[in-house]
This record gives structure tokens, sequence and C-alpha cells, in this order.
């Protein structure tokens, strides 16, 4: 794909969705952590409902810790894996207050260093809270960069390296939301709805649907 054409894909996402944003509520960067870490193998929905009756009682390591491990299990039992992510959230804020004066760190070392924080959780913290020009690669993003030509890749760090690489800059701070909202809603995984992309005609997939 040449940059012409990727910079066509870009404004078209662009005017189609001047702010986007992602789906997942948040006010503070540790909610927007917690809410992240809570996300795996979850819907932006069901999570929106967890933390809406976990943020209330507890939106700070402190209060999470004062919480107790059951309490927030009690709060996020609807969540898939939630044993697992209560234990990992607990220990992320256990370090933060250690380690961070109870704040989210900037930096993706410091970040990748909390427990259940992988690179994609990282990057998405660095692009949505502290507004760098990060891009975050989940199943969604990885799909869409290979089946239009954007960034083709073996693994989510190619595609990564790649998407770097030849997103024009202007576009580089919302690419991860447009892309990823592209993915959950058009290009989607089973029969992506071709026939109402807005991006169809610059797209080099060769398997397109009509619908």
């Amino acid at each position: 794909m040449n940059a012409q054409k990727r910079y066509e894909i870009f404004a078209r996402l662009r005017d189609h969705n001047p702010e986007p944003t992602t789906e997942l509520h948040w006010e503070t960067p540790f909610e927007l952590l917690v809410a992240v870490l809570l996300s795996a193998q979850a819907t932006d929905v069901g999570v929106n409902k967890a933390t809406a009756r976990l943020f209330p009682v507890a939106n700070t390591p402190q209060a999470i810790l004062d919480l107790g491990l059951d309490g927030l299990k009690e709060h996020i039992k609807t969540i898939g894996l939630y044993n697992t992510k209560a234990e990992n959230l607990m220990k992320t804020c256990r370090l933060l207050v250690e380690k961070h004066a109870g704040e989210v760190p900037r930096t993706r070392a410091a970040l990748e260093a909390l427990p259940g924080v992988g690179r994609k959780t990282a990057n998405v913290i660095l692009n949505t809270a502290f507004g760098e020009p990060t891009i975050a690669v989940d199943t969604h993003i990885f799909r869409v960069a290979n089946r239009t030509g954007l960034a083709r890749g073996k693994d989510v760090v190619e595609v990564e390296r790649k998407l770097l690489r030849h997103v024009p800059r202007e576009f580089r701070q919302d690419a991860h939301h447009w892309l990823i909202l592209h993915g959950r809603y058009t290009c989607v995984a089973r029969r992506p709805h071709c026939g109402s992309c807005i991006i169809e005609d610059l797209c080099e997939f060769t398997e397109k649907t009509e619908l």
C-alpha cells in the first residue's frame, strides 16, 4: 500500500469521526488502567457496568487495597476471569502505592512492570491517558491492518512497528481508536461489512462482501 492511499484512509476515518476515543468509561489515568486491566476477554459494556459499581466505592490504588481482595472480587465478579484480574489489580495497586506514590507511571517500562500490564495495555494508557502517539494493537487492529494492507505483519509487535512507521504523523495520536472502532463495527472478523465501509475502494482486501 502506498503512502497516498494510507493518508486517504485516515483522512476519511477522521472526517467520519473527528474525535475518537475509547468506549471504556474513565475519568483518571488510574480508572483507565483499571478498566483496561479488566477488559481482557470481556466486552467494554461489561467492564463499564462493573466499574460503575466499583469506582464510586474505590477509584484509587489505596481505596482498592482497603477493599481487600474479597471486596474487590464482589464488585467485579460479573466479568470473566475476575479472580485472576482481582489478584493482579491488588498487586498493581500495592506497587503503585509503594513505588509511585499512588500515581500511574508515564513510562512504558514502569507500566509494563505492573502485574497484568503488557505492551498493549501500556500503549493504551500512554495514548489515551497521557496523549502519547502510541498504537496499541489488539485483535481488531491486527485484523484490520493485515486485511486492508495498511500494515501487514505476522504478530502484533510487527504490525505495531509498521503502523508507527507508515501512519502519517498527523493521524498517529488517534489511529488506535479509529482502527479498533473500524474493526469492531465494520471490518468484523467473520464477514466484514464491505458494502457500507467508507474506505472500501482503498482497501486491498481481495474477498470483499456486499454487506
